[in-house]
Parts: structure tokens; C-alpha cells; sequence
């Protein structure tokens, strides 16, 4: 009965996830054509109206967050739940699951972009080039040759980008911490990614997300985007935002268990003698959970 039980809950938890990596993208994605169609990306992959793209990144996690967070917990992205589990006890079998609703939600939101927006994509970029590639998926350097970024470069700030947002999570929501509190959780997760987009966009788009990349990625291979699989170098790359983000959500996870989470009250055996600090409000005691 248990194992019958499960199935249900855990289908549901892939709708939400579904949903609201869906409702990232729309936004994410949405915005970065949006440039494209106000004639703001200069060729090839420039930065155009880098501000408003992390802003609506931002909103996109922010809005996703709150759709699905009391269904699945919002991870909206695999490297998330990679760490989760790893560091906070998510269960592992249910990663997969998880990633599977991930890449589909981001998949099917950038075939719905890529639609809505077939119009001003085919008249910017006929062809269907690097130009407009980086409305769907990410290249070192936004695409600019001129900057020097290659695999290896945009490999390190991948790593770097999500271990900073692994971090910042971990600590957002951690009850032993000090969570934001009125369900701002969210809305602070997502000026999160507003800070990172604004500080580490250059070298590697900020990426941050498998998800996020390889989905709109398939999706615009998909629909006409023949160079899609690689850099504007020729180089295979679209392992580079898939594999960063994993790499630096374990040492995130790991950088916030040893020089934060570890020393937390309550996140060890209390002393003898100390007194136990009392549970907050609402909040199964940690015998019972």
C-alpha cells in the first residue's frame, strides 16, 4: 500500500516541477528574444539590455518557485536537487524523476518561445546563427568571439556560478539558519539569480541550470538551429552548462555544510549541559521528524 501510495505523490511532484521549470524558461527565454526583437543583440551574441534579461531571469525563478514549492519543493533545476540530496536528505530516488520533469518543462517552454517568436527570429537572423542562438541556450562569452572565453573558461565560472547559488539556497532555507520569513523565500531566491546574472553573465551566460541550457538547447536544434551543439569556435560545448552546474552544486553544498551549516545551533548533538533549543513554530521536533 505504501509503495501504491508513493506513486500519486511523486507524480505530482514531477507536474509541479514540470510547471514551474516551464514558467522559468517562458520568462527566461521569453526576455532574451524579447532583446532580439527590439534590435538589441549586436552580432554576434552580444550582451544587448543585459539588465533586463537578469531581471526577468530573477522574476522567472521567483514566479516558478512559488507555482510548484508546496507540491515538490521547487527545485526547478537538477543541479538543486543534485545538491539536496547530497547535503539535505532528498531522497535519491527520486532525482531522476525530478530531472526528467526538468528537462521537459524547460523543452517545452522554449519550443513555445521559439513559436511565439518565429517571426522576429527568422527576420534578425535568417539563418538561424549564433546571432540568435543565445536566446535559447548559452556560449562562452555570450557568443562574442572577441572576448576569449573558451570551453575550459566557461567550465570554471559554470562551477563557480551555481556553487554560489547551492550556497545562497542552502542558507535561504535552511530552518537552522535564519529563513526569510512572510514566504519571501522565494522572492529572495530569485534576487539571487538577479546577483549572479549581473556578476558572472560574461564569460558563460550564467547558465547555472542543465535544465535550463540543455532543454531549450534540443528545442532549437529541433526548429532550425543547426550550429546548436556547439560554440562559435566550432567546439562541441553543450557539455559545458550541463556538467559545470553539477560539479558546482556539490562544492557549494559542501562549502555550506562545513563553514555554515555544521556550526548552526541544533545541527549536532547539543553539549552536555546545554539547554535544547526549543523548536520554532510550526516545525516538526527533530525526534519526531
Amino acid at each position: 500500500m505504501r509503495a501504491l501510495a508513493r506513486g500519486p505523490a511523486l507524480v505530482g511532484e514531477m507536474s509541479a516541477e514540470f510547471a514551474g521549470t516551464m514558467i522559468l524558461i517562458l520568462f527566461g527565454t521569453g526576455v532574451v528574444a524579447q532583446v532580439a526583437a527590439g534590435g538589441l543583440t549586436v552580432p554576434p551574441g552580444g550582451l544587448g539590455d543585459h539588465d533586463s534579461i537578469s531581471w526577468a531571469w530573477g522574476f522567472g525563478v521567483t514566479l516558478g518557485v512559488y507555482l510548484a514549492a508546496r507540491l515538490s519543493g521547487a527545485h526547478l533545476n537538477p543541479a538543486v536537487t543534485l545538491g539536496l540530496a547530497t547535503f539535505k536528505g532528498f531522497p535519491w530516488r527520486k532525482v531522476v524523476p525530478y530531472w526528467c520533469a526538468q528537462f521537459l518543462g524547460a523543452f517545452s517552454a522554449a519550443l513555445l518561445v521559439r513559436w511565439n517568436y518565429t517571426e522576429v527570429l527568422a527576420r534578425v537572423d535568417p539563418g538561424h546563427t549564433f546571432k540568435t542562438q543565445t536566446v535559447f541556450s548559452t556560449l562562452p562569452g555570450n557568443g562574442n568571439t572577441a572576448f576569449g572565453v573558451h570551453e575550459l573558461g566557461a567550465f570554471r565560472d559554470q562551477i563557480i556560478g551555481t556553487a554560489i547559488l547551492l550556497i545562497l539556497i542552502l542558507g535561504i532555507t535552511d530552518v537552522l539558519n535564519n529563513p526569510p520569513g512572510a514566504n519571501l523565500g522565494p522572492f529572495i531566491i530569485g534576487l539571487v539569480v538577479v546577483a549572479i546574472g549581473m556578476a558572472w553573465g560574461t564569460d558563460a551566460g550564467y547558465a547555472i541550470n542543465p535544465a535550463r541550457d540543455l532543454g531549450p538547447r534540443l528545442a532549437s536544434y529541433a526548429t532550425g538551429y543547426n550550429t546548436a551543439w556547439r560554440d562559435q569556435f566550432g567546439n562541441i560545448y553543450w557539455w559545458v552548462p550541463v556538467a559545470g552546474p553539477f560539479v558546482g552544486a556539490l562544492i557549494g553544498g559542501l562549502f555550506y555544510k562545513l563553514f555554515v551549516g555544521h556550526f548552526l545551533p541544533g545541527a549536532a548533538p547539543e553539549p552536555p549541559g546545554r539547554a535544547p533549543i526549543p523548536e520554532p513554530p510550526g516545525r516538526t521536533p527533530a525526534s519526531e521528524a
